[in-house]
């Protein structure tokens, strides 16, 4: 698949994801969901950078650190499914 048609659906994708109630989402998916877009446009997590550390940000940097082997397109088309499979439930 080209890059350009995964960006496309990426895009597509988080803009389902914005619509969608945050209420409605158990937090280990809302979680999972932030570690994937975390990679998939930041790429893996520099841990130097690490400052602000409370209880909430120590949630989310540690779903994005459990995912940091993924590739940035992996991370778009794992994004891509969860957002999909929400989508259709």
């Amino acid at each position: 698949m080209k890059k350009k048609d995964l960006d496309i659906r990426f895009a597509e994708a988080v803009e389902i994801a914005s619509k969608m109630s945050q209420d409605s989402l158990p937090q280990d998916v809302q979680l999972r969901l932030y570690a994937y877009y975390k990679q998939a446009t930041f790429g893996t997590l520099n841990s130097n950078l690490i400052s602000n550390f409370d209880l909430r940000n120590a949630f989310k940097t540690n779903a994005w650190m459990q995912i940091s082997h993924l590739s940035i397109d992996e991370a778009k088309e794992l994004y891509i499914e969860n957002i999909l499979s929400l989508q259709n439930k």
